[in-house]
């Protein structure tokens, strides 16, 4: 009878290990790539911080002076916010005390209000070690990668209860570690590139949150595609802009911004239309008019963009690359289509030096500022 007891715990744990096996092996999607996989950590706060939508002053477009059109959007005044607003912004530190900011490198310059990159290969696992230090209750939810529901970062009726809700809605103070494994379903398909861009933002009040800043890209790459530093090794550079217009309105530091930009708070009508108008920010990465900083590359290198729409009914974009063409899908085009949550992967090889016109071509979005530039140097 002991034999007999000692077999069948044996083939029992023989088959817990070959279940353990077979598990990991349906997220790497081969048991040949286990070796492969790895635990990537990041660091990420919600922060409130200053933003200033157009730091440079001027409109870099025409390299001149605000005039009245544009004073409408960044003019600061007595029942007027201006260009600067506090909002809630993710930011990387370097490690779990989130006592000190991860410098943000000169290639990432342009990123401007979202988040940090996060970079994961078919088969990592992401780990989020993730710090709430605004005033409300937010949270972190991915697109295109495995989470279950302790790592979902979205309150809803979903029958869960306990642990599992710990994830929805992180209080002020408040931090959470969010687990997402990276299957093969969430890599490049068969008609993308080595690399395709995902999104993750806040997810508590998903309006309020993201037209306060709360939003992110997360980069994944096929596997073994990446150089040591997790970058696409058929790529010389990267580039990720988000077409949207922040809502101000609808950001919860709304009465906050009033409070501390107005230059008479009590002269504000939140109702007027013109000062609802004031607060729509036509932005790429949190700029207008020209003052998205770093777009810099050189002739004959490859270059992967990776577009980002966001916002409301409004939110139809279609930003355009002046001098240059790119490939979508394998389709040639200087031209792509967003819509709100849209994320689009393009190459492209430039080969016209200059400085070029980068811009959303909906007429009004040009009106209100959601332009940049572009260098190709020789």
């Amino acid at each position: 009878m002991p034999v007999t007891k000692h077999l069948l715990s044996a083939g029992f744990a023989a088959l817990a290990l070959l279940a353990a096996v077979i598990i990991v092996a349906g997220f790497l999607s081969g048991s040949d790539r286990a070796d492969a996989a790895k635990t990537v950590h990041y660091y990420i706060a919600a922060d409130e911080v200053a933003w200033d939508y157009a730091p440079l002053g001027y409109n870099n477009i025409t390299g001149q002076p605000f005039g009245p059109e544009e004073n409408v959007f960044v003019e600061n005044a007595r029942d007027r916010i201006g260009k600067v607003y506090i909002k809630a912004l993710y930011r990387e530190y370097t490690d779990a005390t989130f006592s000190t900011l991860k410098p943000r490198p000169p290639a990432w310059e342009h990123l401007g209000a979202l988040g940090p990159v996060i970079r994961a290969e078919v088969g990592d696992i992401i780990v989020v070690h993730f710090r709430n230090n605004t005033r409300f209750p937010v949270s972190m939810h991915p697109h295109g990668v495995f989470y279950e529901k302790d790592a979902e970062g979205a309150p809803y009726n979903d029958g869960t209860s306990g642990f599992d809700k710990g994830d929805d809605a992180v209080p002020p103070a408040g931090e959470w570690t969010y687990t997402w494994p990276v299957p093969e379903r969430a890599g490049p398909g068969p008609n993308d590139p080595s690399s395709i861009l995902w999104m993750y933002h806040s997810h508590v009040d998903e309006p309020g949150d993201t037209n306060a800043g709360l939003i992110g890209p997360m980069i994944i790459s096929a596997r073994r595609t990446t150089r040591a530093n997790g970058t696409p090794r058929d790529v010389d550079r990267e580039f990720v802009t988000m077409f949207t217009v922040f809502d101000e309105n609808r950001s919860p530091y709304l009465d906050l911004n009033i409070e501390t930009y107005a230059q008479v708070p009590t002269s504000v009508d939140p109702d007027d239309e013109g000062f609802i108008e004031s607060n729509l920010m036509h932005s790429i990465n949190g700029f207008v008019f020209g003052n998205l900083p770093g777009l810099d590359m050189s002739v004959g290198e490859r270059v992967r963009w990776y577009e980002l729409g966001m916002g409301t009914e409004v939110d139809l974009h279609t930003p355009h690359w002046h001098g240059q063409t790119l490939l979508l899908n394998g389709n040639r085009t200087d031209i792509v289509e967003l819509l709100p949550a849209s994320m689009k992967t393009l190459d492209m090889v430039p080969d016209n030096p200059g400085t070029w016109l980068f811009h959303c071509h909906v007429n009004d979005h040009i009106d209100a500022g959601m332009l940049a530039l572009f260098t190709v140097t020789p």
